[in-house]
């Protein structure tokens, strides 16, 4: 796709639109026994972390805390207690014996791919890599399983679909259009969706599949992210059968910016507060998506895992990862003007994301 626009013109109006042909739009999943999202964190040093940061071998420099030189390890040892019942405890075997021969695959942006290191950190025998442009395979061969990454960061066809070289001056989607992508992700058995931080970047410009001129819309994140997600319900609702098909995602999890409630340098311990609610928590892009994922019903399971992940603003990597541009002089005075607040140090909060994904399984 191209990174340019030949000109910009007002938006249209015009939106994307679905229905879904088998299911009545009132119908909607069984609700759940226990609120698995509802809960609080309990320091346990017995059975976290799930895994070593050492034994990952495919762990990214980004994710890498530890090696990178946290001083504090209490990060890795934190559980998610839900109020009303119990995780289902976290059974490697058992993990892989329910992905044996199936394909199960992460689709979006980074933090779906830090969800996806700390899911491969498994078995240690007969393991293989296979990166692949966007695409990238991990492979137990004993149970004949992948657990898969595919870079899709807004879902539908972008120019920001390379991997490596995505950062560009303008963000230009195809908003009705997810063929590219769901082509590599069609044959999948357990998929494993998120999407939002790369919507936070205002404006978005849109090209319609149907112009071939390079003339371009201009709107506001939200509202390209609205168009993202009715393309992609729009493509599950028409192809996914649940008895067959397992598809699942993954809430947002907030950036810890710098404002008035500081950010994440210097913090070794999680938020107790459990009714607080961050401010870089974007309600209504919330409320749109619930209510998209709620007219698909049961071909889509929720984890929500924006509430738990608020609390933790202790479990971003900061200044503890390798930065892939050097850092002035200014900027190493003041830690906490290039912090990373907005990833996952691994092992640590992506583990728990899976444990409920697990949980689903």
């Amino acid at each position: 796709m191209q990174s340019r626009c030949n000109s910009t013109n007002e938006y249209s109006g015009k939106k994307v639109g679905w229905v879904d042909p088998y299911q009545d739009p009132g119908q909607g999943a069984g609700e759940e026994q226990c609120d698995v999202f509802s809960g609080k964190w309990v320091f346990d040093s017995s059975s976290y972390p799930l895994h070593k940061e050492s034994e990952c071998p495919y762990m990214s420099d980004q994710l890498a805390c530890q090696k990178h030189g946290r001083p504090d390890l209490e990060y890795q040892h934190w559980r998610w207690q839900p109020h009303a019942c119990n995780l289902k405890r976290w059974n490697v075997t058992e993990m892989w014996e329910k992905l044996r021969g199936k394909r199960l695959m992460f689709v979006g942006d980074s933090l779906n791919r830090g969800q996806w290191i700390s899911m491969s950190v498994i078995p240690r025998e007969k393991q293989s890599m296979s990166p692949n442009a966007p695409l990238t395979i991990f492979r137990a061969e004993d149970y004949n399983a992948t657990v898969e990454f595919l870079w899709a960061p807004l879902l539908v066809e972008s120019n920001s679909d390379d991997p490596v070289n995505h950062r560009l001056e303008d963000r230009i989607i195809r908003p009705d259009s997810v063929l590219k992508h769901a082509s590599k992700w069609q044959h999948a058995d357990i998929l494993i969706f998120n999407t939002y931080l790369w919507w936070r970047q205002d404006p978005v410009k849109i090209r319609w599949s149907s112009e071939e001129k390079g003339s371009c819309e201009e709107v506001k994140g939200a509202v390209g992210m609205e168009m993202a997600m009715n393309a992609w319900a729009d493509w599950i609702s028409n192809n996914v059968d649940p008895d067959t098909k397992r598809v699942f995602f993954v809430t947002m999890s907030r950036e810890w910016s710098p404002g008035s409630e500081g950010n994440c340098y210097g913090e070794k311990k999680p938020i107790e507060e459990e009714s607080y609610w961050g401010s870089g928590s974007d309600i209504p892009t919330m409320r749109m998506v619930e209510r998209v994922l709620k007219r698909l019903g049961p071909k889509v399971s929720v984890v929500n895992i924006t509430q738990l992940s608020e609390y933790r603003k202790d479990g971003h990597p900061s200044v503890y990862r390798k930065f892939w541009e050097p850092l002035n002089q200014d900027r190493l005075n003041n830690p906490s003007s290039y912090s990373d607040c907005t990833h996952w140090c691994v092992p640590g909060v992506p583990d728990v994301w899976n444990q409920l994904l697990f949980h689903y399984l």
